[in-house]
């Protein structure tokens, strides 16, 4: 792709981030600023190393974060993402850092090291399963599930962390009307089905668009940020040959005004 290309697929990117805002009646301040979120001087260092492989300011771009926006971020895990999205929406803003309690054993103490002392003013944590979302309906500007929505799948130590419709359902119930949800997973290979998620924590992109339009969701747009076309989708994600760079579909839908 060009950079002339390029720039016209950006600027048209920020033109229907525009339209979707004004059309669903969401009102927002500026363009959230996530270059200076990135560059906080109280950012942990092991954030900032993973930054070339998670490309947090190319998502966030895509995704049309806002200044002012309430988010609610499905199984934060340790904080990565949390950090960078409550600086960037600002005093005005929100983000509920959530987190499945049957997966706190692989989280450990990174969210009371992430949320001490207040440091997140604006972080409040909830731990429910996926099912079972603490949030009042039509109260978020934006659901993210970044490398999560495979969980659905997974039953660590036999358990359940929710019931795979419930949690589309909340997610819609919880979003406002025209409110976006943005979804990143590790792909996996077509008809691997939902129990991939279990064993090599992977999702096909087909299944996890097909649970969010059930819900009443629609998809707006889709990037290839993450793509990786020599992930061969059937490995583990934690094996050697493949962590840290499987392919990953990168979505955004929109509940209806």
């Amino acid at each position: 792709m060009d950079l002339t290309t390029s720039r016209i697929r950006d600027w048209a990117a920020g033109c229907l981030t525009i339209v979707l805002a004004i059309g669903s009646g969401l009102v927002f301040g500026a363009d959230a600023d996530v270059a200076a979120a990135l560059a906080h001087p109280d950012r942990p260092a092991a954030d900032t190393a993973a930054d070339a492989t998670r490309k947090p300011a190319e998502i966030l771009d895509f995704a049309g974060l806002q200044t002012g926006m309430d988010i609610f971020e499905l199984e934060a895990g340790g904080g990565y993402f949390t950090e960078i999205i409550s600086r960037a929406v600002g005093i005005d803003g929100s983000v509920v850092l959530h987190e499945a309690p049957g997966l706190m054993s692989f989280v450990g103490d990174r969210i009371d090291l992430r949320t001490a002392n207040n440091r997140l003013a604006n972080v409040r944590v909830s731990l429910t399963n996926f099912d079972t979302l603490d949030a009042a309906d039509n109260s978020m500007d934006m659901v993210t599930w970044i490398q999560g929505p495979h969980e659905l799948g997974f039953a660590p130590e036999g358990v359940n962390l929710g019931d795979p419709t419930t949690a589309f359902n909340e997610i819609y119930r919880i979003l406002k009307p025209g409110g976006l949800y943005l979804a990143i997973d590790h792909i996996a290979a077509k008809d691997a089905g939902l129990e991939a998620g279990g064993t090599i924590h992977r999702i096909e992109e087909s299944l996890a668009t097909q649970m969010a339009t059930d819900s009443g969701l629609s998809v707006v747009r889709k990037s290839d940020l993450l793509k990786n076309s020599k992930d061969p989708l059937t490995a583990h994600v934690y094996n050697p040959s493949i962590r840290g760079k499987t392919s990953q579909f990168v979505v955004l839908y929109q509940k209806p005004d």
